[in-house]
């Protein structure tokens, strides 16, 4: 199902893996309104496809030679103009952009290739899993120019914690690649010419995994986040295994197992190979 626009575009290949792109290499991807509307856009839509069942995972990348240089120059000089309520309306955008990426319901990953600066740094904070390159870099440059990195800030502060944000934030420092991995931000770093390779393993990874596992896992995991020890939770836990054990899903995963064959929902490229280091007794 692709779907061509002017700054970005989506593709859901036939294993049900969507990748959106980032496409405006000629200013290194930087956000303006129209890009954020556009990636709205197709989050919107990946939801839909997610409810259907046609899409087990996300990959989030860009093209060229950066991942995305923050806010693009022409909507900054624009925003000079703005009122209050022009700037309320934007921000509210850039919102919904962070928290319908943080909350898609599959498994994304995020490509970063090179340079993410102020609210690519977001982008990659929502998202489950980031591969960066060696050449990658972050920064949270906007007090440099009298601003803040408000709207990310909730997404980045869960990833790196408070008082590391608050260096970061107030600094505007750039962040190598090492330590964005000491600080938690990134996951793995590979060399650049190896980037899709990995991010290509780890897609395999995940497609072999249940898709309403994932799922279930996802939304577990955002709940115990926000409370991490209360009667609630652990009822909430409780629950969710036990629905899954009963489930169609949890039924056939727990048969393949003791059956020593792949169950059904893995690539059918990959049923015809027995992985025993996989198949570890369920604990949960």
């Amino acid at each position: 199902m692709p779907e061509t626009t002017s700054y970005s575009r989506l593709r859901i290949d036939d294993r049900g893996v969507a990748w959106l792109t980032l496409d405006r290499p000629e200013v290194h991807n930087a956000f303006d309104d129209a890009l954020i509307h556009e990636l709205n856009d197709h989050l919107d839509r990946l939801f839909e496809a997610i409810e259907r069942d046609e899409v087990r995972a996300l990959v989030l990348g860009s093209e060229g030679k950066h991942f995305s240089a923050g806010a693009d120059l022409n909507w900054m000089k624009r925003m000079v103009d703005y009122s209050f309520e022009d700037n309320l309306s934007d921000s509210r955008e850039l919102s919904r952009l962070m928290h319908r990426l943080d909350t898609l319901p599959c498994p994304t990953l995020c490509r970063v290739q090179g340079a993410a600066y102020g609210g690519a740094v977001g982008l990659a904070a929502c998202c489950d899993i980031v591969v960066a390159s060696e050449a990658a870099r972050f920064c949270l440059s906007e007090v440099r120019i009298g601003l803040s990195p408000a709207v990310i800030s909730p997404y980045v502060q869960r990833a790196i914690g408070e008082r590391q944000l608050r260096r970061y934030a107030l600094t505007a420092e750039v962040i190598d690649v090492s330590t964005a991995q000491v600080l938690g931000l990134v996951h793995e770093v590979t060399a650049k010419d190896k980037l899709d390779e990995r991010i290509d393993t780890l897609i395999d990874t995940l497609l072999a995994t249940s898709p309403q596992a994932s799922r279930a896992t996802k939304a577990l995991l955002a709940d115990v986040a926000r409370e991490r020890d209360s009667d609630a939770t652990r009822e909430r836990c409780c629950q969710t295994i036990s629905e899954l054990r009963v489930s169609r899903e949890g039924q056939e995963g727990l048969e393949a197992f003791f059956a020593k064959r792949p169950p059904d929902w893995k690539p059918s490229n990959d049923r015809n190979e027995q992985d025993d280091k996989q198949h570890k007794e369920p604990r949960s």
